[in-house]
């Protein structure tokens, strides 16, 4: 009987979730339920599977709105009435247009509210009437159409505070304050769900209602078929070319990769090939091989990644670039055949090349058919405290505090506490549909037959579903993605071809893997710039691992992983790596199983192996231990559903219930995000190819990290490290820089992108005009050539870009101001120009740091000297951070300029980690806890004199600093006049603060992986 239910899918206007809305139609006796979210069908079929499961009868549509105008009600007959209310909503979204009053449905039955009753109603049209507008029946027009007339009792909250809730997501969606709500803007306060009985008790006079509404919903049968895929079915005509076209791809591929006749090569293609057609997968590998194929012959750099590098048919089709059979990777852990889901490949291109790709895509599989899967952005920690205090009044500095610290830190008072209430009831809610970030669908039907589609501003329509209903309904999403980490390396092997003239064939990764200098870099962490291994933490790591070669780098990207670390299995693999005689193995499974990773479980098929050797489990019941643990399902539902079969297992194979209770344990604290090996061996071959380049080629790759956003830090630090790499950096410059910055030699010439203020357009004429006119022979010259205001031309000649005119930045502004006023009086021709004349300036004196400021102004950093230099003190710290290891448990002082610094909770509250280098460009790490954080707190970047103890572990020293004070530069010369301007620009200066929203991760007494045997 209800018609017209909202989830919270009904993005900022109702306000429940899904399985609770289910709940409630059990807790009130009802037999069927209709969802009927605003304008979109994204909660339809995981609400037929939760319908089903408490034996409801689901019944699926669309409530359509112009705004907060109810139009009607579409309730789907069929599967077949789905689809075209999916069409007219992708018409609206993709034409901007209004819905129609009146719409043309077949297979959809339509409800107007009676404030919107058409005057002739077609048989699939009826009048929805609430039960406060029974009384409505005395109007003579309204009776007369009783046969035409259904139940509606609207649903979108459960009554108080959730009313109060719907008016809270409504202020957001409007974002004006709460009390500037009107009536429109909001549902009834009555939509909510009573009893059945109650329900029809409205209506008892007015039976014919009754059951116009029960013949309405028996005639409503979405009978969708969820196991039957979706995908585009053959990449060829049928399903036997398909395999037989693979077939003869993988045996060339092998050719190519192996050489003729490699017996475990063939063995091992055999053997997969007749898993991919047994679970019909040949047209996706095809597909996936298409793509990639027309990447090569673009000559695009592309790596794959994910389980699909589990295959050696992928590897020999040239998807993928690991060798299974070198790693012994398990191909079960991307496809089995008792698997259901489907087979997953992360391909990864430059950001410069991903359109492209995404171009021939949908080109070349018919637009119609293809769409990007969509994602449910849920309301965050900032997002909720921000859009919480606005819809309540609060000023921006208020909000700003409020979202930056802590619950516990917040003052109390009633606005606050209405934050934290409101909050708490958002965690987990929807706030917005997006773009999922890689994954396009490619079906074999058109693709509005099960969604409407959405156009973002990026210009490829969505789906309004995201990837884990994809998977329910049937969908193989192709992760298309998109990393800065290639397009460095591919801008580094260009910019090594024209600037020494060596051509780098950076895809054979015979040259960039476990090459000897790389390894020795590796070893101590000198991977700034590197793809995955530069941050803080994997530098940290890979010093203590003493990582020098490939195979412990592929352990290494696993165990950084949050999954991992929480476990406290990262603590425990670098203690065993580094004390290989100090552990034993708990079981002989985990010998046999987990050696080369000392008896830690690190990837994800690690549960798998675990499951099936240990406890006994069948693949399909140990692949469940896996997907609980690999991040896309991270529900414990999963890992709970074979907890009894693993330990009655256990007690069958005679394990002690000391080790079973231990093992699964471990199993459990692994829940969260890891990667499976064959992911972290292809972040590793990536990470092996910048490291390549960094160490033959520093300079080269700096600037190419530079021009590609860089990775982990702010762009001043990898000019610092061009810098330290030999590197000659000079500000930007009119004549030699381009839009990004460029390399002459060893002459760094950064790119106008990286001056504030500037806009685009203006960056690209300056360019665009110097190649095809010449250099710029003055700063007249500029500005009778370049369309340029005078904040614009300020801001050049204050980073420097006119020195070669040899004129002072004085003189050259006042040069500017009468040069602009003079071109907008007079009109010049670029054939005849008058000679210009030459202006007396006046001699303006400059202090030695004026630069420096302009350029930290301008650019967020010095570049004409260092920030050390910049310190009213001439002290550089007693102890340089190169030296740290030789002071262990020493208290030393050090001044550190700060590059970045981690905020982690743990249980004694929030700690700082920090990363600084010394006056030497040397890099060096501090531990800050809490109670010293309360009384020597940061305040903003800069340099600061740190008093601590070093720690060294495993050779990685770290300060656990005592005190510390934030060193004051000299004042700004620029404002001598004014001291509260002296003091302003250096909160320019940068510290790259990263907030960790997590529970603290145990300590390794709290965790205690055994480390003898126990059977």
């Amino acid at each position: 009987m209800y018609l017209n239910c909202h989830s919270y899918f009904s993005l900022r206007y109702g306000t429940i979730p899904l399985d609770d809305l289910v709940g409630l139609g059990v807790e009130n006796n009802v037999k069927c339920l209709a969802l009927t979210d605003i304008n979109c069908v994204t909660g339809i079929y995981d609400f037929v599977l939760e319908c089903r499961a408490h034996q409801i009868k689901p019944v699926v549509g669309v409530e359509f709105r112009n705004g907060n105008d109810l139009l009607f009600i579409g309730l789907a007959k069929n599967v077949k009435g789905i689809a075209e209310m999916c069409r007219l909503l992708t018409k609206h979204n993709f034409e901007n247009s209004p819905l129609p009053d009146y719409p043309d449905f077949n297979d959809t039955y339509v409800i107007f509210p009676i404030e919107k009753i058409p005057t002739i109603l077609k048989d699939n049209e009826y009048i929805g009437l609430r039960p406060e507008q029974v009384i409505r029946l005395y109007r003579t027009d309204l009776r007369a159409k009783l046969d035409r007339t259904v139940v509606l009792q609207p649903v979108t909250h459960r009554s108080g505070d959730e009313f109060r809730l719907h008016k809270i997501l409504r202020s957001i969606n409007s974002n004006i304050v709460i009390t500037k709500l009107t009536e429109e803007d909001l549902c009834k306060p009555t939509e909510y769900m009573l009893p059945l009985d109650k329900l029809l008790d409205c209506y008892k006079d007015y039976p014919q209602i009754i059951k116009n509404t029960e013949t309405l919903i028996e005639n409503c049968n979405f009978d969708f078929n969820f196991k039957e895929p979706k995908n585009k079915k053959f990449y060829t005509n049928n399903r036997y070319s398909d395999k037989e076209l693979l077939t003869n791809l993988a045996f060339e591929g092998m050719d190519r990769r192996y050489g003729q006749g490699n017996r475990e090569a063939i063995a091992r293609i055999k053997r997969e090939l007749e898993v991919i057609d047994q679970l019909e997968f040949s047209g996706y590998f095809l597909i996936t091989w298409d793509i990639v194929r027309y990447s090569n012959s673009c000559g695009f750099m592309h790596i794959g990644r994910g389980s699909g590098a589990n295959s050696i048919v992928s590897y020999c089709l040239g998807i993928t670039d690991i060798c299974p059979i070198e790693l012994n990777l398990y191909f079960e852990r991307f496809l089995n055949a008792s698997r259901s889901s489907p087979p997953d490949f992360d391909i990864d291109w430059s950001h410069k090349d991903r359109d492209r790709i995404l171009d021939y895509i949908f080109k070349r599989f018919d637009s119609k058919h293809v769409a990007f899967c969509g994602t449910i952005a849920e309301f965050k920690f900032r997002s909720k405290i921000r859009e919480l205090g606005k819809v309540f009044g609060l000023p921006k500095e208020e909000l700003d505090v409020l979202s930056k610290t802590n619950y516990k830190s917040h003052d109390q008072n009633k606005v606050v506490a209405a934050i934290h209430k409101y909050g708490a009831m958002l965690e987990k809610y929807p706030n917005q549909r997006s773009m999922h970030s890689c994954g396009v669908l490619i079906s074999e039907q058109p693709i509005t037959n099960y969604t409407a589609l959405e156009m973002p501003p990026k210009g490829f329509p969505i789906v309004q579903f995201d990837m884990h209903i994809a998977e329910d309904i049937g969908f193989e999403k192709f992760d298309i993605l998109s990393q800065r980490g290639i397009s460095s390396i591919n801008e580094a092997v260009k910019l090594i071809k024209k600037n020494k003239g060596t051509i780098v064939d950076i895809r054979d990764t015979r040259i960039s893997k476990d090459e000897k200098i790389a390894n020795q870099w590796l070893k101590i962490g000198k991977t700034i710039g590197c793809f995955y291994i530069e941050s803080p933490a994997m530098r940290g790591l890979l010093r203590r691992l003493q990582c020098d070669n490939y195979i412990t780098l592929i352990a290494a990207s696993s165990i950084i992983r949050p999954g991992v670390a929480m476990s406290g299995m990262m603590t425990e693999y670098v203690f065993r790596h580094r004390n290989p005689n100090g552990f034993e193995y708990m079981h002989p499974v985990f010998e046999q199983q987990l050696k080369e990773t000392k008896g830690v479980m690190v990837y994800q098929e690690d549960t798998i192996k675990i499951g099936i050797n240990f406890a006994g489990l069948s693949p399909e019941k140990a692949d469940i231990l896996r997907r609980a643990i690999s991040g896309k399902k991270r529900s414990l539902k999963e890992l709970q559903s074979v907890k009894e079969e693993f330990f009655n297992n256990c007690a069958k194979l005679g394990h002690s219930p000391k080790l079973t209770l231990e093992v699964y344990r471990q199993i459990e604290s692994f829940a969260g995000f890891s990667f499976c090996k064959a992911h972290s061996a292809s972040y590793a071959v990536e990470s092996y190819q910048s490291l390549y380049l960094k160490v033959n080629f520093p300079v080269e790759f700096m600037v190419a990290v530079i021009n590609n956003e860089g990775g982990f830090y702010r762009k001043e630090v990898y000019i610092h490290e061009a810098r330290m790499s030999g590197g000659k950096v000079h500000n930007p410059c009119v004549n030699h820089s381009s839009v990004d910055t460029t390399l002459f030699a060893n002459d760094i010439y950064l790119g106008l992108k990286l001056i504030d203020f500037i806009s685009t357009d203006i960056m690209e004429q300056i360019v665009s005009e110097r190649e095809i006119n010449g250099d710029y022979l003055s700063l007249e010259d500029f500005i009778l050539r370049i369309p340029i205001g005078i904040e614009t031309t300020q801001t050049l000649i204050y980073v420097s870009a006119f020195r070669f005119t040899g004129k002072a930045k004085s003189e050259l502004i006042l040069m500017s101001r009468l040069l602009i006023v003079k071109k907008a009086t007079v009109v010049h021709s670029r054939l005849f120009k008058e000679p210009i004349e030459q202006l007396a300036m006046p001699k303006l004196s400059r202090s030695i740091y004026e630069d420096a400021f302009d350029e930290i102004e301008n650019l967020g950093f010095p570049v004409s000297m260092s920030p050390f230099d910049l310190l009213i003190t001439k002290h550089r710290g007693e102890v340089m951070a190169k030296d740290l290891c030789e002071h262990q448990d020493k208290t030393v002082r050090v001044i550190g300029y700060l590059i970045s610094r981690k905020q982690v909770p743990t249980k004694r509250g929030d700690m700082n980690f920090g990363t600084w280098v010394d006056h030497e460009g040397t890099y060096f790490d501090t531990a800050h806890f809490a109670d010293c954080l309360k009384q020597y707190p940061f305040s903003g970047g800069g340099c600061y004199l740190l008093l601590g103890t070093v720690k060294v572990e495993y050779g990685f020293p770290t300060i656990t600093i005592h005190k510390m004070a934030h060193m004051p530069f000299v004042p700004d010369p620029r404002y001598a006049d004014d001291k509260d301007l002296t003091r302003k620009i250096h909160q320019r200066i940068n510290e790259d603060l990263s907030l960790t929203n997590r529970d603290p991760y145990p300590s390794q007494q709290d965790i205690g992986l055994p480390r003898h045997k126990m059977e």
